[in-house]
């Protein structure tokens, strides 16, 4: 007996930002599975392509690449355009696209609340929601009007809750330098899950599921020893994630295994947000 549940063959896919860490992981995983991939980045660079898509996957006609800026609508409708011209309106939109404050970032942009700068607090809520309400308005269109398709847009369990500044503390005690997470990925991000409970109540009678995949931190090699260790310390599982750790829910809510889920928020945190 063939398994339908989590069958994705042949279906057409976006993903944004999907030249970064998760995204790559998504569109290979939809690749793997037989799907047809657009992958969105603001920047498209043949060294970083050719680095991240093995050529078995560059050789075909189920991978293309578009300079996307999903803060300007009109790149996202050109773009939108000829992936329906060779494939067909797509059936999967993961708003994957984001930018954050690391540690490692300028005191200027992670200091305190009352100094954080507006026009930086502008440029995260532009990228992290407005972009995220431009693409599923953009592409959301086109799926209600053939009635069907899925939206997963990529919380954050900082959306969720407010981040644990004590385990940033280090920094001033390494450096003399405080570093406190700042506050404008935390709203921007949590401005998504409304986002996504309005579409999903908005297109559930035209087919179109739109739910939101909240992912807690992942591991990279340029992260301090200190942040890692405070920061696992923070999560029951006692590890970050590893990037390809989000691919099972991410199909989950891709296939029709998620056929009578919209408007849901899927948290795989190891446990983070359970205490």
């Amino acid at each position: 007996m063939t398994d339908t549940l989590f069958d994705i063959t042949e279906r057409v896919a976006i993903v944004t930002g999907g030249l970064g860490q998760i995204g790559v992981e998504f569109s290979l995983e939809l690749l793997r599975r037989g799907a047809k991939v657009s992958v969105f980045s603001r920047n498209i660079r043949k060294e970083i392509v050719e680095s991240r898509f093995p050529q078995e996957y560059r050789d075909t006609d189920r991978v293309r690449f578009f300079a996307v800026d999903i803060t300007i609508k009109e790149t996202i409708e050109k773009a939108l355009d000829k992936i329906i011209a060779a494939w067909d309106v797509p059936q999967i939109l993961i708003n994957n696209a984001g930018i954050d404050t690391q540690p490692s970032a300028p005191p200027e942009v992670s200091g305190p609340f009352e100094q954080f700068p507006e026009e930086v607090f502008r440029e995260v809520v532009n990228v992290n929601l407005v972009g995220t309400f431009l693409c599923s308005q953009v592409v959301g269109a086109k799926m209600a009007e053939v009635g069907r398709g899925s939206i997963i847009n990529i919380g954050s369990i900082y959306g969720m809750l407010s981040p644990v500044q004590d385990i940033y503390a280090y920094k001033q005690e390494k450096t003399g330098i405080p570093f406190i997470k700042p506050v404008a990925y935390s709203a921007s991000k949590s401005g998504v899950y409304n986002l996504t409970r309005y579409m999903a109540t908005y297109w559930a009678k035209k087919g179109v599921r739109v739910n939101v995949l909240t992912p807690s931190g992942v591991f990279r090699d340029t992260q301090d020893d200190e942040f890692q260790k405070n920061y696992c310390a923070r999560i029951p599982i006692g590890r970050m994630a590893q990037p390809d750790e989000y691919n099972g829910a991410m199909i989950f809510l891709a296939s029709d295994a998620s056929k009578y889920m919209t408007g849901s928020n899927l948290v795989i945190d190891g446990g983070w947000t359970a205490w």
